[in-house]
């Protein structure tokens, strides 16, 4: 059954074309399958090889239009191919409506004096992957008076920068900013109708989850391309998701606590300093 809000969102109208980078799985290929079941085109985009191709023929299945599903080979870490998957979505099927930068990767390079390779590949997907998509489409999606919208998957780590990888914080905190200023620069263009969203996904079961069996703590990705759906209808900019572990109360309550730090000139991270451990505690039960 179609998700409701799908009506609600104009550029998410039957015949529009969406574009998904990381749409061979998770969160992106359970996007393009929903957006194709709705009448879009779907251009997925995802490194060349028999998962993207796959997964073009399960989109294709599902929505039973396989003229409307175009599977493009892309780095996106490479700026030269995401221009190429520009040209190709604008020669097969016109402008955008949709643009969902999704793709991501779970490398842990280690601390910050670790795997510098590993670093530059991590921010290479995580940042410039959402900025290359930017600077190819943007200007294409803000031609004319047409209704369109830009989604980056951004994490709540790189709100809250969790120990542990500190290269992931760093490319989602980035893509945070990234997202913060485009959507400033959007609604500052005279007679621009393309908005900006930030999907800020809870604990989900994909790839990057490095499990064979969804845990009971995740949601899945359709889970989350549902949730996102209902906020993009309402207009929200910051699309904060739940799982089954964490409510929507806990991650304010932790958010907030992580900007406290600076406000109170807390140690760095003190949700994780062992002095400030009970502190962390009490707050979280309180009220």
């Amino acid at each position: 059954m179609a998700n409701p809000s799908l009506a609600k969102i104009p550029a998410l109208a039957a015949g529009s074309v969406a574009v998904i980078t990381g749409a061979a799985s998770g969160i992106g290929l359970a996007a393009a399958t929903t957006f194709a079941e709705a009448g879009l085109k779907v251009v997925l985009a995802d490194l060349g090889g028999d998962r993207l191709l796959q997964a073009a023929e399960a989109v294709s299945a599902a929505c039973g239009r396989p003229a409307d599903v175009l599977p493009v080979a892309t780095d996106v870490a490479a700026y030269e191919e995401v221009e190429a998957l520009r040209d190709q979505t604008l020669r097969v099927f016109g402008p955008p409506s949709v643009l969902m930068n999704n793709a991501g990767i779970g490398l842990n390079p280690g601390g910050v004096a670790g795997d510098l390779d590993g670093w530059r590949r991590l921010i290479g997907v995580n940042f410039w992957g959402v900025e290359h998509g930017l600077q190819a489409f943007t200007p294409v999606m803000t031609e004319g008076d047409a209704s369109r919208i830009i989604i980056n998957t951004g994490s709540k780590q790189g709100i809250t920068t969790p120990p542990g990888n500190p290269a992931y914080n760093v490319a989602k905190a980035a893509v945070k900013a990234l997202t913060e200023a485009l959507a400033y620069e959007l609604r500052q263009t005279p007679g621009c109708r393309t908005t900006a969203h930030l999907l800020i996904p809870g604990f989900t079961f994909t790839g990057i989850t490095g499990r064979a069996e969804k845990p009971p703590a995740a949601w899945t990705a359709q889970q989350v391309v549902d949730f996102m759906l209902d906020g993009l209808a309402r207009g929200d900019f910051y699309i904060l998701c739940p799982d089954n572990d964490v409510d929507r109360r806990t991650d304010e309550k932790r958010m907030a606590w992580a900007i406290g730090d600076v406000i109170e000139n807390r140690p760095a991270l003190s949700r994780w300093h062992p002095e400030w451990k009970a502190r962390f505690d009490a707050y979280m039960a309180g009220d």
